[in-house]
């Protein structure tokens, strides 16, 4: 009996004690709190203004933590704890609530947190910037008259920063000169937007109102070489001229990454090389960075480089009212991945083209104008116009007519690779003295390879391909057919390059080709030769796209009708 009842008092301690020790454990576990948003501070910002998300169970892994803003914009987090998490306002953001997402979890911030878009306050620029400044994404920053970045001054600008272009009325210094941006040699601009906040150079015109050449343009000047000597004059009246005696291929006028370039480029006279264009090169070297940008409804060129040996990839010309991408005066540097979408009612009196390319001005010796411009381009695209069969009369809203896909002239060495043009009148133009284009075109120095030019016949139009000058079009025919060269000619009917549906539609395009299309065999594209440099990514196909939408998130197909204000 006594051991029965010792056997009890044990059994019964035994239990006492694994109930303290399990009550003691589980005092002594932390409770994990949900994931939940408590707060938002300040609960009313600009966009590309930087705000702090309070809350628990946050990844502490900024990456890990994904944000996103009313109207699905998803927004960049730059800090996170546990508790907080920093994050920029997204361009695309809408008035609402926020949600994030961390360890499979989402969750919606409530109505007391609910966020405003706020305005931006308005700052103009000064038209001379000496010292190093930074441009913040939380003020909106008016380009009135020519601001000149001078005395090796660095101008950084934030992602999501936005500059406006004002009208020459409206210069301060009285010069009747619009809006534009100009980073002299030894200044540098350090533009590094991302792709969801890219920066936005655009119209100071409310929506609905904006047009053609609304302000200036962005111009950047370095110290490569040219073949213009010392005294030639830039264009437009921008202050300083040519220097043929610098020589510094891989100077750096800055970077320029993610940026949008809307309503710019304007004619300042009617004299003959007096304009502005949407980005605008002279002598820029290979150290610049340019990357993904887009100009859009440029008055004059949307791209034109002087001289120089400057680089790019990315790039986006929409609705240009004359050239799309012009070379001149030397340039010899490597673009890869353009495309161009032309509105085809909108042209230039003095017919607008896909690729201009010159060396020197009429009347020049061709052994004067050293170095010879010798760009190298691959993977591009240009669309002018609907298939069927396009016209070669004035455009109703422009003052010209559309002429070639490419017009090569003036001993240009230019070369072309891998690229797909369409709906302009003539597809190639071939121009220039015997011992000028045409012997470029014979010693291989300006080459074509790769390319399909399509719906580019017209009525009352000779050929797609014509030479003129020197250059025959029997001999431009022969060079550009040549087996080897791999181009190819197809008449109005577009239809068998299985190019998207949406791929001429100059709001929402879609320049995606059909799975099936020929522009993706491999076997159709050229390969090798200066192709083998580098700088160019492998891309066996023709055209600027294959299977990745490159333009998604940081380009503006409707520019007119964005809210800028926010």
């Amino acid at each position: 009996m006594q051991f029965i009842k010792r056997y009890q008092s044990l059994l019964l301690l035994a239990i006492g004690l694994t109930v303290t020790i399990s009550a003691c454990k589980n005092d002594d576990e932390p409770t994990i709190d949900p994931l939940s948003i408590t707060s938002i501070n300040p609960t009313q910002a600009p966009i590309g203004a930087s705000i702090v998300i309070t809350g628990t169970s946050f990844n502490a892994t900024p990456a890990s933590n994904t944000v996103v803003f009313s109207g699905n914009a998803p927004a960049q987090v730059t800090a996170a704890t546990t508790t907080s998490l920093t994050v920029v306002v997204p361009a695309t953001a809408q008035n609402g609530p926020i949600s994030i997402t961390s360890g499979g979890v989402t969750v919606q911030s409530p109505s007391t947190a609910s966020f405003t878009i706020a305005n931006r306050p308005v700052e103009t620029l000064p038209n001379s910037i000496t010292a190093s400044r930074t441009l913040s994404a939380n003020t909106i920053y008016a380009l009135k008259g020519y601001v000149y970045v001078t005395n090796n001054a660095v101008l950084t600008i934030e992602p999501g920063t936005i500059i406006r272009g004002y009208t020459g009325s409206q210069d301060p210094e009285g010069q009747n000169r619009p809006g534009t941006l100009i980073i002299d040699r030894g200044s540098r601009i350090e533009a590094k937007g991302t792709a969801t906040q890219p920066i936005i150079f655009t119209s100071s015109q409310p929506a609905g109102s904006r047009k053609y050449g609304d302000w200036g343009g962005v111009v950047l000047i370095g110290r490569a070489p040219s073949n213009q000597g010392t005294s030639r004059a830039f264009e437009g009246g921008i202050r300083g001229t040519f220097d043929a005696t610098l020589n510094v291929s891989n100077d750096n006028s800055g970077t320029m990454q993610y940026v949008r370039i809307e309503f710019p480029g304007v004619a300042l006279s009617a004299t003959p090389n007096s304009e502005i264009n949407g980005l605008t090169l002279y002598q820029v070297g290979s150290g610049t960075t340019l990357d993904h940008i887009q100009v859009s409804y440029s008055g004059d060129d949307a791209f034109e480089w002087f001289g120089g040996t400057a680089n790019a990839k990315y790039l986006v010309a929409l609705r240009t009212f004359d050239d799309d991408f012009d070379t001149d005066f030397g340039y010899s540097g490597k673009v890869q991945f353009g495309v161009a979408l032309r509105d085809p009612n909108v042209a230039d009196q003095s017919g607008s083209e896909a690729f201009e390319s010159d060396n020197f001005d009429p009347g020049v010796p061709v052994t004067a104008g050293l170095p010879i411009t010798s760009p190298i381009f691959a993977n591009m695209s240009a669309f002018a116009f609907n298939p069927g069969v396009p016209s070669s009369a004035n455009t109703p809203g422009g003052s010209g007519a559309y002429r070639a896909a490419m017009h090569l002239r003036r001993n240009t060495r230019i070369s072309i690779y891998n690229s797909v043009m369409t709906g302009f009148p003539e597809g190639l133009r071939l121009e220039g003295t015997t011992a000028g284009t045409l012997a470029n075109i014979n010693d291989g120095s300006l080459e074509l390879q790769g390319i399909v030019l399509g719906n580019s016949e017209v009525p009352n139009s000779t050929t797609v391909v014509r030479g003129i000058g020197d250059v025959t079009t029997g001999a431009a025919q022969a060079y550009f057919n040549l087996a080897s060269r791999k181009n190819q000619i197809i008449g109005t009917d577009i239809t068998s390059l299985l190019l998207n549906a949406q791929n001429f539609n100059l709001t929402a395009p879609n320049f995606l080709p059909q799975a099936t299309s020929p522009l993706l065999v491999a076997a159709n594209a050229a390969t090798g030769g200066k192709l083998a440099d580098s700088f160019f990514t492998a891309a066996p196909y023709r055209g600027a796209f294959n299977t990745e939408n490159w333009l998604a998130g940081w380009t503006n197909f409707d520019p007119q009708n964005a809210n800028y204000d926010k």
